[in-house]
């Protein structure tokens, strides 16, 4: 296979997509040394890319533009010329959707490589790969890759966190009196759909447990769980939340272990190389559970629902990964 110059990565949103993209883009890199790689995303997760090691550059997205009728055009227009004068000559589209589809093609690249959803879409590459929902997101890249010809064995799933955004976590950890020597558990209670939610309450049954046996406690979030964080707060345990993304991923690897939902956090801790345990509602196939290890999930298997998994079966996971 001859080796593009330039290539170009396409995945929009969101944070835990984006995160699930970097086996692939290792593999990228892995099969293609000395090419530039750069990476079309949206502009509120573009920051995030920085802790992608094998990236070049990032081109950013404004999608909340692209939806506005009177700044789409000259948006858009922009967006489509900086990717044809860019010349790539091998664009990765693992988002497949009408408007990823259309800025590969749009390119001009003569290789494009995408996940196909819908029949409608296949003509914009030149190598489309119909989606599998029965593979992990993560694997599902891969193999995507591995049908376009690319070598996908031992797959890596690291993301790298900037020396400044590691000390950003630091100053956060001693605001708050904690001691990065000791152990400590970071939960992060809160997803992007209230159904994906185990209950607060039961959060902080662990928090108090494991607090009462001197493991330190931090819960972190979004800005749109502050106000739901009031109670952690009252309840004396630190909160750290509405952090950038890669201080997130900072105080994550610090932290012993990190206890959440299926959110895109848990997996960017999980790709700093951290021990998560994840709660997650379904157990079918493809679900986004810990890639590359799925004895971290702890899903309602023999529960008559995902609420009614109890807190000492998670005090036990906990205690499993504390080594306690």
């Amino acid at each position: 296979m001859s080796q593009p110059e330039k290539i170009l990565i396409i995945r929009l949103k969101s944070i835990g997509d984006v995160v699930l993209t970097l086996p692939g883009v290792h593999a990228v890199r892995k099969n293609f040394p000395d090419a530039h790689i750069t990476y079309l995303v949206c502009k509120s997760i573009a920051p995030l890319l920085e802790g992608f090691g094998d990236i070049n550059a990032v081109i950013a997205v404004d999608r909340a533009a692209l939806r506005n009728p009177l700044k789409a055009l000259p948006v858009l227009v922009s967006l489509l010329r900086r990717l044809r004068s860019e010349k790539f000559s091998l664009v990765i589209d693992f988002h497949g959707y009408g408007e990823t589809a259309l800025m590969a093609w749009f390119s001009g690249a003569p290789k494009r490589w995408g996940s196909v959803y819908r029949k409608s879409r296949k003509w914009a590459y030149t190598h489309g790969a119909w989606r599998n929902d029965n593979f992990h997101m993560a694997a599902w890249n891969l193999e995507m890759l591995r049908q376009c010809g690319l070598e996908t064995s031992n797959p890596q799933n690291q993301l790298v966190v900037p020396p400044a955004a590691l000390e950003a976590a630091k100053a956060l950890y001693g605001e708050n009196k904690l001691d990065p020597e000791k152990p400590t558990l970071y939960i992060m209670p809160f997803t992007s759909a209230l159904e994906k939610n185990w209950p607060l309450e039961k959060y902080l049954s662990v928090a108090g447990h494991w607090r009462s046996r001197g493991v330190q406690i931090v819960f972190g979030g979004g800005p749109a769980d502050l106000p739901a964080l009031e109670r952690v707060r009252e309840q004396g345990f630190a909160v750290i939340a509405a952090a950038p993304f890669l201080v997130t991923a900072g105080i994550m690897q610090l932290s012993t272990l990190v206890l959440g939902g299926d959110t895109g956090i848990l997996h960017l801790g999980i790709a700093t190389g951290k021990h998560a345990l994840m709660l997650i509602k379904h157990c079918s196939p493809g679900r986004a559970d810990p890639f590359l290890h799925k004895d971290w999930a702890i899903d309602p298997t023999g529960f008559d629902s995902f609420a009614d998994i109890p807190v000492e079966t998670v005090i036990g996971k906990c205690a499993e990964a504390l080594s306690v």
